[in-house]
């Protein structure tokens, strides 16, 4: 690999002359691919059958039990459950920082620099349905395609928002019990899965990113609230990126602490002694830096989650009774899910969102909430967000295909496809293996299609 001359003599002051040739034959290694199961639809029961499907296998030892090495010349992005969002195409090493941060359900968590989503589906999963999750990223290009990752994963108590940091900071001061920072480097870790990022690195090297670094952190430390937790992660080598950027922190934050990360798995210890770097000669992945924080000041308030409950219940209950638009489904779809969240009508649309409609500050969002369906004229058309959020036994009417059925590959393109069934009309969940991919409209034997056309397979 042809790599900057100026950038193998920073990386071998770096490593030393033993570990640097070892990080030079790690370049001409194929770098590894791997995939995360997505526990909110995969039970532990269900794991064998899916990673058999996508061809994977071999756990990604920090990965929580999710996590699998998927061999070359494996394709689980063209199988249908890569569709129905059962896992998440992921670089081994990337797994790491949602891992190492203990998300626990009924946290407020913020992603603050979330595309393309794969650490926000890792946390948002870690959720189970429960708390808030806020998915950042200041691209509003990039934050669709985070979008689109989160609706796959069926993650409805989320946000997604594309703002500056300092923006997001003056609605939500103190406000997160777990941050993630996984902020834009210089990317020295992926020069071998992304050998363009070598020459990227020409032009826009460390010294470009470390004024953005921090300022990101400044905002994500002050969004913190007393004894909550931050992450801190980049996919480059550079110590001013890394270590540094950490104690800059530690200056600027007086009441945040960092708290040591014990090396296991491969990794290696930080420069300072407490935070963790994943090095491709040492184990199977890219070049990664995780650091952890805590704010002082004591402990965050618990959640009273009886009587926020009944503050979602009662919200729900006056509004279906005001709502015409939404009879249709009001006792197959909506009135089960009322215990989790509270029902907003916008312009005909109909969301679930993880808080009261009145706590949503004013900022760009892309999505607030599970979008649930549009309201027509007393009809209500359910939305691709919502067949991916619901289980297979959550909605009374079923198409059921196997996975290898060609209708699942056709359905997938958009076309109308035929049902085995003549009887029954009406919008139907269809599903592959037992997994919602989204609706249809039966009439007789033909299945209109109503998947989503910007996720259609080409």
């Amino acid at each position: 690999m042809d790599l900057p001359e100026c950038y193998l003599e920073k990386m071998r002051s770096l490593l030393g002359e033993d570990k640097y040739h070892a990080y030079r034959k790690s370049l001409e290694e194929e770098p590894c691919r791997g995939l995360r199961l997505n526990p909110l639809k995969v039970p532990e029961a269900g794991k064998e059958q899916v990673l058999a499907a996508a061809g994977a296998g071999g756990e990604v030892p920090w990965s929580m039990g999710l996590g699998y090495y998927c061999p070359e010349g494996s394709s689980p992005s063209r199988h249908p459950y890569y569709a129905a969002g059962l896992y998440y195409l992921q670089e081994p090493s990337a797994m790491a920082p949602g891992a190492l941060l203990p998300v626990r359900p009924g946290d407020k968590v913020l992603d603050l620099c979330a595309a393309p989503g794969g650490k926000s589906t890792q946390l948002g999963a870690a959720l189970m349905g429960e708390g808030l999750l806020l998915s950042n990223d200041v691209s509003a290009s990039r934050a669709k395609g985070l979008l689109k990752n989160l609706e796959l994963f069926g993650i409805g108590n989320s946000l997604v928002t594309s703002e500056e940091p300092e923006r997001l900071l003056r609605f939500f001061p103190g406000y997160f019990d777990k941050i993630l920072v996984d902020a834009p480097c210089s990317g020295e870790g992926m020069f071998r899965r992304e050998p363009s990022m070598a020459a990227e690195w020409q032009k826009r090297g460390p010294e470009a990113y470390k004024p953005i670094q921090r300022r990101i952190l400044a905002a994500a430390a002050a969004m913190l609230k007393p004894g909550g937790l931050l992450l801190y992660s980049t996919c480059t080598f550079d110590r001013g990126e890394d270590e540094e950027a950490a104690a800059w922190l530690l200056e600027e934050a007086e009441d945040l602490e960092q708290i040591p990360l014990t090396p296991r798995w491969g990794m290696s210890q930080g420069a300072d002694g407490v935070s963790l770097r994943l090095f491709p000669w040492k184990l199977r992945g890219e070049g990664h830096f995780v650091s952890l924080f805590r704010k002082r000041c004591g402990e965050a308030p618990a959640v009273d989650r009886e009587a926020d409950l009944d503050r979602r219940v009662s919200h729900n209950r006056a509004f279906l009774k005001k709502q015409k638009d939404f009879a249709q489904f009001r006792g197959q779809i909506l009135a089960p899910l009322e215990e989790r969240g509270f029902y907003w009508e916008k312009g005909g649309q109909l969301y679930l969102l993880p808080v009261p409609p009145q706590e949503l500050p004013p900022v760009r969002y892309l999505r607030t909430g599970l979008f649930l369906g549009t309201g027509k004229r007393e009809r209500f058309e359910p939305s691709q967000a919502l067949a991916m959020y619901l289980k297979k036994e959550e909605f009374a009417g079923i198409e059921e295909l196997s996975p290898s059925d060609l209708r699942v590959v056709k359905y997938l393109k958009g076309e109308t496809i035929q049902s085995d069934l003549a009887e029954g009309s009406g919008w139907r969940l269809l599903c592959a293996g037992g997994w919602p991919l989204g609706f249809v409209k039966k009439n007789g034997i033909s299945l209109k299609n109503k998947y989503y056309p910007g996720w259609r397979w080409q």
